[in-house]
């Protein structure tokens, strides 16, 4: 009988000390595994940090071919950009604004026929905005919440009239007054810094070309392209 009581001692004692040795392991894998959450939210808090953003925009198109050539370009590259159309062209080319918004590019209001503010024509311009959100809305189904105002001119009381928000620019490589596809494209490179918003022009096809030269560069430099709403907003 003492025989088998000390048995089952030793087997108590050993189960005990097993279980100790378990929970000590425990602990150390459970302290391993919140040290490595730790390392893996602080390494993707630095990365988020280290992110650089910049947005690229386009004014005055669609072009028929020429937007649908960036488009192509866009695509390879994996780049949303951000469109300000004007009416009478998305009119003629609904098919190239629905692609646009199917490929997740932010696209706004450029006014109806370009035409630019003044004090004496206020009522038309309103109404050219209204109009192209209504082109734009029939197209896409979605409401246009951004407006860029030809030459910048814009009225405040628009903004509450309308519900919408303009966007300026801060990057201007007056790509439309030059042929010079490597001067408009280092003119883009050099100025562009983080959370710049580079105006072009879908229009011509040297802007095209320069355009993605400049986000090819951009990109090996370590900037990420987004669309205005993330400049602005984020």
């Amino acid at each position: 009988m003492k025989r088998w009581k000390r048995v089952i001692l030793l087997f108590d004692l050993t189960a005990g000390l097993l279980f100790l040795v378990l929970c000590g392991l425990r602990s150390s894998t459970v302290a391993a595994d919140s040290g490595m959450i730790r390392t893996l939210e602080e390494r993707s808090g630095m990365e988020a940090q280290d992110v650089r953003k910049i947005a690229i925009t386009f004014d005055d198109g669609p072009h028929p071919s020429y937007t649908a050539q960036l488009l192509d370009g866009l695509k390879q590259r994996g780049i949303h950009a951000t469109f300000f159309v004007t009416g009478e062209h998305a009119e003629l080319h609904p098919d190239i604004i629905k692609r646009m918004a199917d490929e997740g590019h932010l696209i706004g209001n450029h006014t109806y026929s370009h035409i630019q503010l003044t004090r004496k024509n206020r009522e038309k311009f309103r109404e050219e905005l209204i109009k192209t959100n209504e082109i734009l809305k029939e197209i896409t189904g979605e409401e246009v919440q951004y407006v860029r105002p030809p030459y910048g001119s814009w009225d405040k009381s628009f903004e509450k009239e309308l519900n919408m928000f303009p966007v300026l620019w801060t990057v201007d490589p007056l790509d439309w007054s030059s042929r010079n596809v490597g001067r408009i494209t280092e003119k883009i490179v050099s100025k562009t810094g983080e959370n710049d918003i580079i105006l072009m022009h879908d229009y011509y096809d040297t802007s095209v070309t320069a355009a993605l030269q400049a986000i090819d560069e951009l990109m090996e430099e370590g900037y990420t392209f987004v669309t205005v709403e993330e400049i602005l907003f984020d």
